[in-house]
């Protein structure tokens, strides 16, 4: 039996998945694992915070806050004034993305959209 191309595309349609929907019809929010900052090396990223040796927040041109893990610790990433963005030949900053600490790559475990800002740092109590 062989199909015809038209009774294979309606096949393959089928397939597809179609949208996700809530209980009430409305659609779902696009999973945070999905999350980059476009043109990444054209403005794209406005401001960046480091988190202790592992994490860092980046904020987009449209104020948005975004969560980075690293693969591993990057001992320098507290103390360090700059570091260089990857972004790959798609010019975004995803969870395929990676920075550049002192000349030492380091690629994202994860990066996701937060809400709000990330936490700031804690102050030490005065001694008294």
């Amino acid at each position: 039996m062989r199909l015809s191309p038209i009774a294979i595309a309606l096949a393959a349609a089928a397939m597809l998945p179609t949208a996700a929907y809530a209980k009430d019809d409305k659609p779902v929010a696009a999973k945070s694992a999905d999350a980059y900052i476009p043109f990444v090396n054209h403005g794209g990223v406005r401001d960046w915070r480091a988190d202790g040796d592992r994490t860092i927040y980046f904020q987009d041109a449209h104020r948005r806050w975004y969560k980075a893990e690293l693969m591993s610790p990057a001992f320098d990433l507290p103390f360090t004034e700059f570091i260089a963005i990857d972004g790959g030949p798609s010019d975004r900053l995803d969870s395929f993305g990676s920075v550049y600490v002192k000349g030492q790559r380091y690629p994202f475990r994860s990066f996701e959209a937060i809400d709000g800002q990330p936490p700031k740092k804690g102050k030490k109590p005065k001694a008294g």
